[in-house]
């Protein structure tokens, strides 16, 4: 039950009412940033709220008891603090937003109407739509493991246990082609397809600190081309360092020959899948109790 300051609630009983909307986003790393649908910013509670965003919400739906109910917002790249480089990089994936009712006159008359969370943004023509979750959508998300014949551990994590500095290399860019492929030098000790499925991290120039999922890794023109699964928004220069990591496909073959780490797979290989729900004993085929899968 929401409780409606009294000096708010009078004021919402009035003939005339002058009331706005608040969005406080607070992201992972802490940060806290406020935008309003107001034509001037506001400040309350220590956030200032402001109002060159273009930020406007939509329709919500909601439901009783544990359903999830949801919404959009939407708004324009036209202030510092979100641009379209920002939300490409995934700075406001999975943060917090709590809509408040406020009273533009006096905005310490205000009252959180509801938290969500973003979920899927996309970006279009200088602007942005992102979904906002309610809480009760953790709920549907799986729990615990997922049985399957692949490995659902991350490479070198605590499961997994492989020691990443084995299959760690570096490099620098020398050249990105059109469709965002990077020539790079550095890499010529490994084998074509050995950070197929990896990740890269840069370490200098624009794009520091970030890391992308690759796509493929392979040798040509005397040197080492990689692709990526999602280009990055800004490309990297030539020069720039990075460090990149070996590609896992969670098969149990690749965790064996590749990472000699078959004790610590987390996966199981020898999981009947929906081929063998919809076979038939065949007299061609010996039946003698043994593992289908060696």
């Amino acid at each position: 039950m929401k409780i409606v300051p009294p000096a708010l609630a009078e004021h919402l009983r009035g003939d005339a009412t002058t009331t706005c909307h608040c969005w406080k986003v607070t992201l992972k790393d802490g940060a806290a940033i406020g935008f309003t649908d107001h034509d001037e910013a506001l400040s309350f509670a220590g956030v200032t709220y402001l109002a060159t965003s273009g930020f406007g919400a939509s329709d919500s739906d909601s439901e009783t008891g544990l359903g999830a109910s949801a919404g959009e917002v939407t708004g324009g790249f036209s202030s510092e603090v979100i641009s379209e480089s920002e939300l490409a990089a995934g700075r406001f994936d999975g943060a917090k937003v709590e809509l408040f009712l406020v009273n533009w006159q006096a905005p310490e008359q205000h009252v959180l109407l509801n938290m969500r969370e973003i979920g899927e943004v996309t970006r279009a023509g200088g602007a942005f739509r992102a979904e906002l979750r309610s809480i009760a959508h953790r709920l549907s998300q799986p729990q615990g493991r997922v049985y399957g014949r692949r490995c659902d551990a991350a490479l070198g994590d605590r499961r997994c246990g492989a020691d990443l500095a084995r299959f760690t290399g570096s490099g620098s860019v020398t050249g990105v082609d059109a469709a965002g492929n990077l020539s790079a030098t550095g890499l010529d000790a490994f084998a074509e397809g050995f950070f197929s499925r990896g990740k890269l991290r840069f370490l200098t120039g624009g794009l520091t600190g970030k890391s992308f999922d690759l796509d493929g890794h392979e040798k040509r023109d005397g040197g080492t081309r990689l692709s990526f699964w999602l280009a990055p928004e800004q490309s990297p220069l030539p020069g720039d360092a990075f460090s990149v990591i070996a590609g896992c496909d969670k098969s149990f073959p690749t965790c064996k020959a590749k990472f000699a780490n078959s004790l610590n797979f987390r996966g199981f290989p020898h999981l009947p899948g929906a081929d063998f729900a919809y076979s038939y004993a065949s007299g061609g085929q010996s039946h003698d109790g043994k593992a289908l899968f060696p």
